[in-house]
């Protein structure tokens, strides 16, 4: 069960890539936001919102630009890359490309404990790789295979077990079903959500299927242009959205039944948007007022936008 322990918090935190003529991309934009122990937040929004360079950035697979990213009430400078990595695992969009096809799985998946000496003896070792090709569905036959002989699925569940061989407190999944068929999307986020329940787990889950969102979600962040705009627990955000972007979403997402009520469309209002471009002069510039206002209980949105339309 998720607690009220921050166990990630981001404060003001950005991600800048360098342009032509001092200009910058901010992809993520002063994010100030709590990962508390044992949930699952998931982040959603259009593609180039910002949601996988976030999930990197606070993987340490980016250097971040500005701001403070800290685990356990700690910053994660004061961690060494090798004992940050064993607390925060990665598992990527494209199960492919995320594995050397030069290696066995059971090598794949046998690395992470490797670097960490996990086990003192090649059985030891072999029977960890064993127990998690088991953990993840798949045969203790497949350890000598190569990943080019599984389906996109298989894959995917390679992926996990690898993340999981160093025993990790945090999963960052970067959109890990996108690239599948839906029914096996549904079995690869079953057994996301069993794992979390069993190991007591903490993911950040970044998707942009709204549906599946809502499934497997304690709380759901709307992320556009680099900034989190609204936050909140699913029933919050589904079915009582503030922010217009976060309209325009919910208003995108297929109803399968056709006697349903339709979402109605909504337009993002142009009035407020802001480009993802700047200058270098912004990186260290911090906002007057926090980014996000507590608008009810448990529900947060973009202040500027609560200003702009005089909600608050």
């Amino acid at each position: 069960m998720p607690s009220n322990e921050k166990l990630i918090e981001m404060k003001n935190l950005k991600k800048y890539f360098p342009m032509k003529q001092k200009q910058v991309l901010k992809a993520v934009d002063n994010v100030t936001m709590d990962i508390h122990k044992g949930e699952i937040l998931s982040l959603v929004g259009e593609s180039g919102s910002g949601k996988t360079t976030l999930g990197r950035t606070v993987s340490r697979l980016y250097h971040k630009t500005n701001g403070d990213i800290l685990f356990g009430g700690k910053p994660v400078e004061k961690y060494s890359i090798k004992e940050f990595t064993k607390k925060v695992q990665m598992i990527f969009q494209d199960p492919q490309a995320s594995l050397n096809p030069r290696m066995t799985v059971g090598d794949i998946i046998a690395e992470g404990i490797d670097i960490h000496k996990l086990a003192k003896t090649k059985k030891e070792r072999m029977e960890k790789v064993y127990s998690l090709l088991e953990i993840v569905g798949l045969n203790r036959e497949h350890a000598n295979r190569f990943p080019h002989e599984f389906s996109g699925g298989q894959r995917q569940r390679i992926g996990i077990a690898r993340a999981l061989a160093v025993d990790p407190e945090v999963l960052v999944c970067d959109e890990p079903i996108s690239a599948l068929d839906v029914s096996i999307q549904a079995q690869v986020v079953n057994l996301l959500k069993d794992l979390q329940k069993e190991r007591n787990l903490t993911l950040l889950f970044i998707a942009h299927d709204l549906s599946m969102v809502k499934y497997i979600s304690d709380r759901v962040a709307v992320m556009y242009r680099g900034k989190v705009v609204e936050l909140g627990t699913p029933e919050e955000v589904y079915n009582n959205p503030i922010h217009s972007y976060t309209k325009s979403l919910i208003s995108a997402v297929p109803i399968a039944d056709p006697t349903a009520k339709k979402h109605e469309k909504v337009g993002v209002d142009e009035s407020y948007l802001r480009s993802p471009m700047g200058d270098v002069s912004e990186i260290n510039k911090i906002p007057e007022v926090p980014e996000l206002t507590e608008y009810e209980p448990g529900h947060f949105v973009e202040t500027s936008f609560l200003k702009e339309n005089k909600l608050i």
